[in-house]
């Protein structure tokens, strides 16, 4: 079975990798930054020149792309070559309701579609260990676990076409929700002469001890925001859940203020950094 990977940024160059080390068959792969796919030619995968090359190659189709835009530009160029001998794994951060569209269309060729979103950043990613939530037929999810197995260690099918991403953007609505009160508690402690360190031991004492603070104590005593997940992402999150929201009458004020904060850390430039750096809005915000 030959796999082609379509989106080499951050994440999608790891999980890449992944399958190049672990697949007994050829990978195909393709990024519009040559130099990208370079990176994974060197690793043993097989540059093509466009992602209708890929497509038409690989038996199995796995898009790594940023947004909505992205994936439907990728399926406009695959449509044509895609058949009943193909499989499109589509693994970005999308609305679900473009997903969903996309599912439709494709399947109207014979190919098997599934959205398989991703959860955890690039440590996960290069360790083969990322959380996958999975929207597809049970027959498909059966069909593409081998795969995805290759970059992910807890995988679970949350319902049909568009039910992983439903369940990533809440994923990352609570994460936002539980990041904007560690931002706001840290600083209320450190402008009361208690560290980050401190806090975060004392913390872990008590039932608010959460997964982000474990793991990014250390970044934010070091404010070193170096990117394992962009700000610009998860500002693409939130404002898809709260589309979401408002499509399902669903009231969200937390994940509202969550958003005010992506904003503003989107208007002072931080979109680049890491999704950590909001703290520095919350700081300073007087």
């Amino acid at each position: 079975m030959k796999i082609g990977f379509i989106g080499l940024g951050i994440m999608g160059s790891a999980m890449c990798a992944n399958i190049i080390h672990k697949h007994d068959d050829q990978v195909y792969v393709f990024d519009y930054v040559k130099e990208k796919t370079d990176l994974l030619v060197k690793e043993g995968g097989i540059a093509c020149s466009s992602g209708k090359e890929v497509a038409e190659k690989a038996d199995v189709i796995i898009t790594m792309v940023p947004k909505s835009e992205h994936v439907q530009s990728v399926k406009e160029e695959i449509l044509p070559v895609l058949n009943e001998t193909k499989t499109w794994i589509d693994m970005s951060t999308i609305d679900p309701s473009v997903s969903v569209s996309v599912a439709t269309e494709v399947k109207k060729t014979g190919a098997s579609f599934v959205d398989a979103p991703v959860v955890k950043s690039r440590p996960a990613a290069e360790a083969g260990k990322l959380g996958i939530y999975v929207g597809g037929t049970e027959e498909d999810y059966q069909k593409v676990l081998p795969i995805l197995s290759y970059m992910g260690e807890n995988i679970i099918r949350m319902g049909d076409n568009g039910k992983g991403l439903v369940m990533k953007i809440c994923h990352n609505a609570l994460v936002s929700q539980i990041q904007n009160g560690v931002n706001e508690t840290v600083t209320l402690a450190e402008n009361n002469g208690i560290d980050i360190l401190t806090f975060a031991k004392a913390i872990s004492y008590g039932g608010g001890q959460n997964f982000y603070l474990d793991s990014k104590k250390e970044v934010i005593a070091k404010e070193d925001f170096t990117t394992a997940f962009s700000i610009a992402n998860m500002h693409k999150d939130v404002h898809i859940c709260l589309d979401l929201a408002k499509q399902t009458n669903t009231n969200m004020p937390g994940e509202e203020n969550a958003a005010k904060v992506y904003d503003r850390a989107m208007e002072k430039g931080y979109g680049n950094e890491d999704f950590s750096a909001t703290i520095k809005v919350v700081k300073n915000a007087g």
